[in-house]
């Protein structure tokens, strides 16, 4: 059939795209309205498009489609979707995974990659680096960086330590300061009577 009109071929409607209408992509010519995924037929631009072959597709569908399948290339734990990749022809749901342990094997690479995790010494829970405070020479959550005695929210102005327990400064001063006359202690006109 003869060209008469004078432009391309549209790559996905096959008809005619005259140059005020035209998307050049991959050697091919696309009507503007055209130019979207052949997967989830969202509307394409230079920086969303990926083609494959004679195939126009956005960036997501293409790696869903032709980029590499497994754990850690959006198949695995870390990427949380719903697309089961029926509109692209694939089966991921029946997709071999390999087996993996729940829990590290060897809890000294775990404590190798993530940096050993120190113990609250007030709840025995782990302290991560956003929550450790230290007092003491040990590291508290924020929360369990109270005094032993009275529950006051503790800093690093007003925290003073005794046999592996924080308290604050008056706490401390009444528990275990000096006693007598002179240091808060008794008068000797309190004793006489």
């Amino acid at each position: 059939m003869p060209n008469w009109g004078g432009g391309a071929k549209c790559g996905a409607c096959d008809k005619t795209v005259y140059h005020a209408e035209e998307i050049q992509c991959n050697g091919r010519s696309f009507h503007k309205t055209c130019f979207h995924c052949m997967a989830c037929r969202k509307a394409l631009d230079s920086t969303t498009v990926a083609a494959h072959e004679s195939e126009i597709y956005c960036k997501t569908c293409y790696g869903r489609k032709y980029g590499p399948k497994g754990i850690g290339f959006g198949q695995g734990a870390g990427c949380l979707s719903t697309d089961t990749g029926e509109h692209l022809g694939l089966d991921l749901q029946h997709s071999p995974k390999p087996a993996r342990p729940s829990t590290p094997t060897n809890p000294s690479k775990f404590a190798k990659k993530f940096g050993d995790v120190d113990k609250c010494p007030r709840c025995g829970k782990s302290v991560y680096a956003a929550e450790k405070i230290m007092g003491g020479g040990k590291p508290w959550h924020k929360t369990c960086f109270r005094c032993a005695v009275c529950g006051k929210s503790l800093e690093s102005t007003n925290v003073t330590d005794k046999d592996g327990e924080i308290y604050c400064k008056v706490c401390y001063a009444n528990n275990f300061g000096p006693k007598g006359i002179g240091f808060g202690g008794l008068t000797q006109v309190e004793k006489k009577e």
